[in-house]
């Protein structure tokens, strides 16, 4: 049944129930940070100035309730370390009340609620978040509602659009940088309206397709991110973080239906067996106190689970390489230690046979049941093993709802709990702003780039692959911003999606590369100043420092026609006898002759027309005439 879901595409998911919906996190391209004067740079993390610390609590709501995702997070006692630079401020440090929001943010926010048809709200009333994950200073993130009511080519809707602040980024365990921490970015929540997994990844690549329309997001790796909402028939709403390759989400989705699906097979095995599960933990250290196995014999204290008629399930595969003691050991690292033993997978791990048959002697255990063990010091073994008997317990009942974290190839792990309500409390330090209508209906709508591509092809005769492929790049709008300077529009695709990118691959730092300078070089071969293959040469000493002119006068001097037609003629004259014998076939190889004899300083295609008078004239004279002697 595992392989049928995961790889069958004839899988039947409205059968199943499958819904889903999506919420994308996309960082927008504003000057500075959404709550602070700070620019928008990441940084290396050799580079900071400072570093400081924190321990996370959760604060309670206004009505006094604690949020089930921070109770989880809560669970082990954690310091945080910030690395700080000279790029950051005190709002990151959460030790200076936030800026008012950043309008320019709120602007591109509301330019991508415009293009799908969202309805702004009158008042934006900013809220904080709480998130004591470490991924915040303060322990919250400060986001906004700005619009709802979007729409979706599959007739779906989109439900909100809000503007927040980016989280931090970590660097390892719990240490972060609060360089990326404060950008803003939008988040876009659809309603559960899609009904396969091609359907998810098709909604989050028009979502992306418009957002990247406005030229006002970042891009690259992590400037975008997909969070997957996906329940089936019987199961639970799960959500899944972080999903940031778009190939990978319908795996993602494909991998979630098979989890549930199988989690609801173990539920009604566990039924028709009559299995319970005892909700008391048993001391076992002593009978491991010589133990082989290296975690058992360091940790103060052992504790066992007891689950009745569990024995063969707790082994059993959910996703591929996970199973259901997986999800166990995942509440169980919510309390510090490293994971579990069960006895569907013992003996192993240095735990004997004898052992384990002490221990179901020690605790009254035949072999239906499934004994999990945990070790650590007491603190965390007690923590750990009221986790197992939690979800020990949902096993039972079905499935829980959760936020998980996608691992290998699409398959997912237990972060904590769904959050609710009692997350959102306002945010006093930052004034509500207001959105007049007649402001946003004035905002202009961005050309979609599946249009900018269509008119690429109509207006400019681009090949369809490179129109595509410019579209889905970064520099689509610089190219429309060098044709409208008077380069040909092929001349500036090739250097935008060949030239710099081979140039990149080379170790060339294109990064030195200002637009202005390539369109200056462009310009320059325009105008016959240099040629096309110098282009390459020019860039490079560009990038080394030089000055546009000065690249130009070192790497392409100026050759006249009347120049370039006594070097070919030259070459023509010393290769007469090889021309006789290939006729126009020798086209070809002179013209890497006289390229090499030019280097660079005059364009390919005059060298060509030059070359083919020149062997049409020679074999003009070579051919005999009328009364010729054979």
């Amino acid at each position: 049944m595992d392989s049928e879901t995961a790889g069958n595409p004839s899988i039947d998911y409205e059968l199943l129930g499958l819904k889903a919906g999506i919420e994308i996190h996309q960082q927008l391209n504003s000057r500075e940070k959404l709550f602070c004067h700070c620019q928008n740079v990441l940084r290396k993390f050799d580079e900071r100035s400072g570093e400081l610390f924190r321990y996370l609590r959760a604060t309670e709501s206004e009505f006094g309730d604690i949020d089930a995702a921070a109770k989880a997070e809560m669970k082990q006692e954690r310091k945080f370390c910030y690395y700080s630079y000279d790029t950051t401020c005190l709002v990151e440090n959460d030790e200076e009340p936030p800026a008012p929001l950043n309008l320019e943010a709120l602007e591109i926010c509301c330019t991508i609620a415009r293009a799908l048809s969202m309805t702004p709200i009158n008042q934006i009333h900013t809220m904080r978040k709480l998130v004591i994950d470490g991924s915040n200073t303060p322990g919250f993130q400060r986001t906004a509602l700005v619009a709802l009511d979007g729409i979706l080519p599959n007739g779906g809707s989109i439900e909100t659009i809000c503007l927040e602040e980016e989280a931090a980024q970590r660097v390892e365990g719990n240490t972060f940088s609060l360089d990326r921490l404060g950008i803003p970015l939008v988040e876009i929540t659809t309603s559960p309206c899609m009904k396969t997994p091609e359907e998810v990844r098709d909604i989050a690549a028009f979502l992306g397709m418009v957002l990247r329309s406005t030229g006002q997001v970042r891009r690259g790796l992590g400037t975008i991110r997909q969070d997957v909402n996906i329940s089936i028939r019987d199961g639970a709403r799960v959500e899944i973080k972080g999903v940031q390759e778009l190939d990978l989400i319908a795996d993602v989705v494909k991998r979630e239906v098979l989890r549930q699906r199988n989690l609801l097979e173990i539920r009604e095995q566990l039924k028709g067996r009559g299995a319970s599960v005892i909700e008391e933990m048993f001391d076992v250290s002593g009978i491991f106190r010589n133990s082989k196995s290296t975690i058992l014999k360091r940790s103060s204290s052992i504790l066992a689970v007891r689950l009745p008629s569990f024995a063969g399930l707790v082994g059993r595969e959910i996703q591929p390489g996970r199973r259901l003691g997986s999800e166990f050991s995942d509440y169980a690292k919510k309390c510090g230690v490293g994971g579990i033993f069960h006895t569907d997978e013992l003996p192993a791990y240095g735990i004997t046979e004898e052992e384990i048959a002490e221990m179901r002697a020690f605790l009254e255990s035949n072999d239906d049941e499934c004994i999990v063990i945990v070790a650590a010091d007491e603190g965390k073994a007690r923590c750990a093993a009221q986790q197992v008997i939690a979800r020990a317990g949902w096993a039972l009942r079905g499935i829980p709802e959760e936020t998980r974290k996608m691992i290998d190839e699409g398959s997912t792990a237990y972060m904590r709990p769904l959050p609710g309500a009692a997350r959102m409390y306002p945010e006093t330090d930052v004034a509500p702003v207001t959105i007049p209508t007649d402001w946003f209906a004035a905002l202009p709508l961005p050309e979609l780039l599946t249009a900018k591509r269509e008119r690429f092809i109509r207006e400019y005769l681009l090949d369809p692959a490179l129109a595509t492929q410019l579209v889905s790049s970064e520099q689509a709008f610089f190219f429309e911003q060098m044709v409208t300077e008077g380069i040909s529009p092929g001349l500036a695709a090739r250097t935008l999606l060949s030239t710099i990118r081979e140039l990149s691959r080379a170790g060339t730092d294109i990064q030195h590369l200002t637009e202005k300078d390539i369109i200056a070089v462009l310009m320059a071969v325009e105008r016959g100043e240099a040629a096309k293959e110098a282009i390459p040469a020019i860039l490079c000493m560009v990038v080394s420092g030089a000055s546009v002119p000065d690249a130009l006068r070192h790497c392409a001097p100026s050759l006249s026609r009347d120049a370039l037609i006594s070097i070919v003629q030259k070459i023509v004259d010393e290769r007469k006898d090889f021309i006789a014998e290939r006729g126009n076939g020798a086209l070809g190889p002179l013209m890497g002759v006289v390229m090499a004899e030019v280097r660079g300083s005059v364009d390919g295609k005059l060298v060509s027309e030059v070359l083919r008078q020149e062997i049409s004239a020679l074999l003009a004279r070579q051919k005999p005439g009328k009364g010729d002697k054979v």
